[in-house]
């Protein structure tokens, strides 16, 4: 799925994010795209950093966009944005790959419960539908992804969330990983854009 690369880069701040509107669906099967129809991106905008993949990635993951199951707990999230290129343009048929911990901090490495992967649209959007990962020792919230575009390097990254405590203590946070949300009662609205390292 992910072509192997084992050049690390240091790449600079990375694109700041807009909040998307709207709340999840109680019904997958009737949740529409909520992402806002302009990404936050100018010609200034530096590629997403890359971070550690950490040892839980399992390659294969299902093509899904809602990574819940019946009887999994945890608050909604509505995670979406854009996968765009240095120049803003939309990378369409971006891969993007997701995993996390669930609400008690623990991986399923035996299955593929709360991983998954999609595709981008013809506008870039990506859209997941999952909840919210426990910290763990070590750790503060955050969300694992790999995003390729068609034919190009994988970029492996990963997602924070704002005004958690234990940022300030995790040593792999970043400024620039940060998502912004949205938080409706019972759910929650995260929006970030990806920016590859790519014209």
């Amino acid at each position: 799925m992910f072509k192997q690369t084992t050049r690390h880069r240091s790449l600079g701040i990375a694109l700041a994010t807009t909040i998307a509107g709207g709340i999840l669906n109680a019904d997958p099967a009737l949740a529409q795209p909520t992402v806002a129809a302009n990404p936050a991106c100018d010609r200034s905008s530096a590629p997403t950093p890359a971070q550690t993949e950490g040892p839980f990635f399992k390659p294969r993951s299902p093509e899904r966009t809602d990574l819940r199951e019946p009887d999994l707990k945890g608050q909604p999230i509505e995670l979406s944005g854009f996968v765009l290129t240095r120049g803003c343009q939309p990378v369409e048929h971006a891969l993007i790959d997701l995993w996390q911990a669930d609400s008690g901090g623990v991986y399923d490495n035996a299955g593929f419960r709360l991983r998954g992967h999609q595709f981008t649209d013809t506008a870039g959007r990506y859209r997941f539908l999952t909840i919210m990962p426990a910290s763990y020792e070590g750790r503060t919230r955050h969300l694992h992804i790999k995003v390729q575009a068609p034919g190009d390097r994988v970029l492996t990254t990963q997602l924070y969330f704002p005004s958690e405590a234990h940022n300030r203590s995790d040593r792999l946070f970043r400024r620039e990983l940060l998502m912004n949300l949205t938080k409706t009662e019972g759910s929650v609205a995260a929006r970030f854009d990806f920016v590859l390292d790519v014209p």
